[in-house]
């Protein structure tokens, strides 16, 4: 076995420029969070310490096995009305991909959930759902990702996409606190926004914005006078110069694409947007979800984890409490299993093969890794969860 025995369970959340880890008391729910540590992405030595300080005894391998949500690039998180006459077709899930929503499905590996509640799109269902999430990720990018975690010590039992990991758990989450609002779901990233709307019935509404924070960048630049791009960029990155006075004007271009976006889901449904939750924001730039919401007339969505994880049997530890912040909330979401009752068996595991970098000898050695065949598409090992999120294996076959 290249692996020891694993008593302790790992959680890793890759976001755009922060890696989050978690070491629980076991791999499955009931746990206790027992210790966390937070890394800038690009920080090999701060990756390396973390491993070491979370697990200070390695395994025959070497590395860190983990759960590991991930938010590639050119990710696929879209929610489609199909129509109901062509839904039995074949063809037509692959036309949807090309045509509507322009992804060379050949390029993907894709999924369709049922977008009231993550379970499995059934075309054959007697009345099957026309209201659907699209879900995937690119398999260069799957590739990609896979071997910098294994160049940072981390072999990833699951790979999920974190991007539906939160939805599911936002979704949840409403419906454990008894929210009835419609909640504003942003992933701002650096040259796009993923928005959503979610209410406790499921997802409402995506749209990509091709808008990101690089946009605000020449806008710093003008105002403050900087002589480039790179000062600029510097410079908004950083904790040194308050920005919330420049707020509106930095985000009035973004804004007035989500007004957009919500005038019309309240037009089609009646229903108001009060709340926004923003993910993936560098800590440096949190002061943009406050900045948006007062601009949108809404209210930031405090997150508060603690009862929730309890009722899906996750205990933060004292210690835990004390370290983590809202931002935490999509690493913890890779942890709850939504319907403890009723755990189904994983799928059967069967052996392959796989060339691990030796650490001692820094050459390729095969070792023989017990993992779950990849079948795209595939839900992970928690069968009756909302929303559930999509499992790669650790190779695209």
């Amino acid at each position: 076995m290249p692996f020891s025995a694993k008593l302790k369970g790992f959680f890793i959340e890759k976001g755009t420029h922060t890696l989050l880890l978690a070491r629980t008391s076991s791999p499955d729910a009931p746990m206790v969070v027992e210790d966390v540590r937070e890394c800038a992405i690009d920080d090999a030595d701060a990756i390396a310490t973390a491993i070491t300080e979370l697990k200070p005894k390695k395994s025959p391998s070497g590395y860190m096995q983990a759960v590991c949500g991930v938010y590639t690039p050119k990710r696929l998180i879209r929610r489609v009305s199909l129509e109901p006459k062509r839904i039995k077709d074949p063809a037509y899930l692959g036309e949807v991909l090309n045509q509507k929503l322009r992804v060379e499905f050949d390029k993907y590996n894709t999924v369709v959930v049922n977008a009231n509640n993550g379970g499995d799109f059934n075309a054959a269902a007697q009345v099957p759902q026309k209201e659907v999430l699209f879900g995937g990720m690119m398999t260069q990018e799957i590739l990609d990702t896979q071997n910098q975690l294994l160049e940072d010590g981390i072999y990833p039992d699951r790979l999920e996409l974190g991007s539906l990991s939160v939805l599911g758990a936002l979704v949840d989450y409403l419906t454990y606190t008894n929210n009835k609002s419609s909640t504003l779901v942003l992933e701002v990233g650096p040259d796009l926004t993923n928005s959503y709307i979610v209410t406790s019935a499921g997802v409402e509404a995506s749209r990509p914005i091709p808008q990101g924070y690089e946009s605000m960048v020449p806008l710093v630049q003008k105002e403050l006078g900087l002589k480039d791009a790179d000062s600029a960029r510097k410079l908004f990155l950083s904790n040194t110069f308050d920005f919330t006075g420049m707020g509106p004007l930095l985000i009035k271009r973004l804004v007035k694409e989500l007004q957009s976006s919500i005038g019309f889901y309240e037009v089609q449904t009646g229903q108001s947007v009060g709340l926004l939750y923003s993910l993936l924001l560098p800590q440096k730039l949190a002061w943009l979800d406050g900045a948006i919401a007062s601009s949108l007339g809404v209210e930031s969505l405090k997150v508060e984890p603690t009862q929730w994880l309890s009722s899906r049997q996750v205990t933060l530890s004292e210690a835990v409490q004390q370290k983590v912040d809202p931002r935490w909330f999509g690493l913890f979401s890779l942890m709850a299993n939504y319907n403890l009752a009723n755990v189904a068996e994983s799928n059967a595991v069967t052996e392959k093969r796989l060339i691990l970098p030796d650490r001692r000898r820094r050459t390729g050695i095969p070792i023989s890794a017990t993992t779950k065949r990849c079948r795209i598409p595939r839900w992970c090992a928690r069968p009756s969860s909302p929303m559930l999120v999509h499992q790669w294996s650790h190779c695209p076959c």
